[in-house]
């Protein structure tokens, strides 16, 4: 099917719904670089016109990547909510950002229909709204979920403490650690990217993280982000795993070249389920996700960078996961070029995960030769802070010496807590001030409690 738009007598022709969604983005290299973007402003401008005119229905009609060809656009029109669809089934795209910023539009209404949302649709309000938009709605979304402690509360925000290490060295690891805590971080996760994906030192890792939060009472979750396959190995093993993580994509091939499918997913999922190892909940999925990661596979079908991710989305919410985050300006310069591309990336993941009913999260990151710098992330971390954003990263210094990148440190999330009024998970922050690491309003207090931990975790 074609679309249409005139403008000063010329008329765009975008020859099909993918078409019309990659010529409707907001800039970004990725899309340039596959050939995808619009080639001017004005084609922009016309293709999200034209956009705007597109009724929710022709989603169900027209799929980006072929129904026969992908698990990921199967799961997508197979488990399509049509009651919850009901109540939106005659709006266009541009009727839906109407309604959406509307007072009509709450908390309550929209969790009401958000699994009537495909990703196609949640993408394409998303490049019909400016920045004040993306946040002013997901604000309003509230994704509550449970392990240890409750996440995602409105008024809260929660820290995942990621104590890399480059050669996953025990007593390095475990200083972070400490540092971390001290600082108020860890409630959303206490998760180690490892440096290698060997069992033994994966396995070493989680008894060394549980030994901790065992002799401590720390209400939290451990996750070494290790391949899912090298996790269900060790759950077989009985080595005490929390979290199941995994890096997903939004489409079959793209997941492929991470070495997973849907069918991984749900067996990860359900050895993950059978430890029953959370107190207030069971979300115990961790997914992290990033625009460009289906393109630099050469995988996304002609499919913009945006709406690829997007529909990574419908992949995680089948799992009813703990976290989900992007990692946005991770992938380098030739997806998200500078700090104005990764801002605008990082607000869209942040509104169109929150929308789809995720707990959504963000690694307010940049790679050192992207034309990005600390200030960027400070633009960023703030506004996401206002939009309600479930966790950031606390990177010791913010740089992570392990995956050499640039993200938000334990500083920062004081930071963003302290301007914006929020406080950590309810269990964690009432163990921070038995702790005395806090007191009741946030201030970081200085103890003994510190020479404890730190004996704590060297002997752990």
């Amino acid at each position: 099917m074609a679309y249409h738009c005139t403008i000063r007598g010329f008329t765009y022709v975008f020859h099909s719904l993918k078409q019309l969604l990659a010529k409707a983005s907001p800039l970004r290299s990725g899309d340039m670089l596959a050939g995808l973007g619009a080639e001017t402003y004005e084609e922009r401008i016309a293709a999200q016109i034209a956009l705007a005119d597109v009724r929710l229905t022709d989603f169900l009609n027209e799929a980006v990547i072929p129904y026969e060809a992908d698990e990921v656009t199967r799961l997508i029109i197979d488990t399509h909510d049509k009651a919850g669809f009901s109540r939106i089934s005659h709006f266009t795209v541009g009727e839906l950002r109407d309604w959406l910023l509307s007072d009509e539009a709450d908390t309550t209404v929209i969790a009401s229909i958000r699994q009537g949302l495909t990703p196609e649709m949640v993408a394409a309000v998303s490049k019909l709204m400016r920045n004040q938009d993306l946040i002013l709605v997901a604000k309003k979304c509230e994704v509550v979920t449970r392990f240890r402690n409750t996440l995602g509360l409105k008024g809260h925000l929660s820290v995942r403490l990621q104590p890399n290490h480059p050669v996953d060295d025990m007593r390095g690891i475990a200083a972070s650690m400490l540092d971390g805590l001290m600082y108020g971080s860890g409630d959303a996760t206490i998760g180690i990217n490892p440096a290698t994906d060997s069992p033994a030192i994966t396995g070493r890792l989680l008894h060394m993280i549980d030994e901790l939060r065992e002799r401590f009472e720390i209400p939290t979750q451990s996750c070494v982000l290790s391949h899912i396959t090298t996790t269900i190995e060790l759950i077989n093993q009985g080595i005490p795993v929390d979290l199941v993580f995994q890096s997903i994509a939004g489409t079959e091939k793209a997941n492929a070249s991470f070495g997973v499918s849907l069918a991984t997913l749900r067996e990860g999922y359900e050895a993950g389920l059978s430890l029953n190892r959370g107190t207030v909940g069971q979300n115990l999925m961790y997914f992290e996700t990033g625009q460009g990661s289906a393109l630099s596979a050469n995988a996304h079908h002609g499919v913009d960078q945006q709406t690829c991710e997007v529909r990574a989305y419908a992949v995680a919410r089948q799992y009813n996961p703990l976290l989900v985050n992007s990692v946005v300006g991770f992938i380098g310069p030739e997806y998200l070029f500078d700090g104005k591309q990764i801002t605008r990336a990082g607000l869209e993941d942040h509104f169109c995960g929150k929308l789809m009913g995720l707990p959504m999260g963000m690694d307010i990151c940049y790679t050192n030769h992207a034309q990005a710098d600390q200030d960027d992330m400070d633009n960023l971390l703030t506004l996401l802070g206002v939009a309600g954003i479930n966790f950031i990263m606390g990177v010791p210094g913010a740089d992570d010496i392990m995956l050499n990148y640039q993200s938000t440190s334990f500083h920062d999330a004081l930071y963003v807590r302290r301007v914006l009024g929020l406080r950590p998970a309810p269990e964690f922050e009432q163990w921070l001030i038995r702790q005395s690491i806090m007191d009741e309003h946030g201030k970081r207090l200085f103890s003994g409690t510190q020479k404890r931990l730190y004996a704590g975790l060297f002997e752990a």
